[in-house]
This record gives structure tokens, C-alpha cells and sequence, in this order.
């Protein structure tokens, strides 16, 4: 009951996200549902190999790099949704973020 309750929250926070960031757009709730479905298996399958792969550059930027395997995970998910548009890099990097603190606060609230 837990997960679903997160899936609903990322959900409801990615819908948020992308109507304050002007670079992401996202069709209805619908999709923001399905998006917090993808983002959770590219989570759990794409995000713990990019991170082992890219542990050297990690370590050099002190963990900032892990901000841009999110950014990619984000591309990757625009790349399988139909109605998620990033229009970029720098964009699907802000999304991440604003979806992290957003994210965030929800959880604290519920």
C-alpha cells in the first residue's frame, strides 16, 4: 500500500513540477502516473548501473555527477512516454530537481 501511495504523490509532484518548469510539459494526470511508474523502474534497473559505471567520475566531482545520471534517467523516460516532452539537457536536470524537492515536501506533509 506504501508504494502506491508514493507512486500517487511522484505522480502528483511531477505533475507539479512540470507546470512550473516552462521546458516540460506533460499531458494530463494520467501521464504523470505512468511517468512515476517508469521513473520507478528506471530507478531500480538503469540507476544502480550508471552508477556503477560511472563511480571514477562520481568520486571525482564528488557526487555531483549523480545529478546528471537523474538528468539522463529523465531523457530516458522521455524517450518511452508518449505525452512527457523535456525539451533538453538542462531542462530534464531542473525537472529532477524540482520533482526531488517537491517530492519531498509531500512526503513530509503526508
Amino acid at each position: 500500500m506504501g508504494f502506491i501511495v508514493k507512486l500517487l504523490l511522484t505522480g502528483i509532484a511531477a505533475f507539479l513540477a512540470a507546470y512550473i518548469l516552462p521546458g516540460v510539459e506533460i499531458d494530463g494526470f494520467l501521464t504523470a502516473l505512468i511517468l512515476a511508474v517508469v521513473l520507478a523502474l528506471l530507478n531500480a534497473v538503469v540507476r544502480p548501473l550508471l552508477v556503477i559505471l560511472t563511480i571514477p567520475v562520481t568520486i571525482l566531482t564528488l557526487g555531483l555527477f549523480l545529478l546528471v545520471i537523474n538528468a539522463l534517467i529523465i531523457l530516458l523516460a522521455d524517450y518511452l512516454i508518449a505525452g512527457f516532452v523535456v525539451d533538453g539537457f538542462i531542462w530534464a536536470l531542473l525537472f529532477s530537481l524540482v520533482l526531488s524537492v517537491i517530492t519531498a515536501i509531500l512526503d513530509l506533509i503526508f
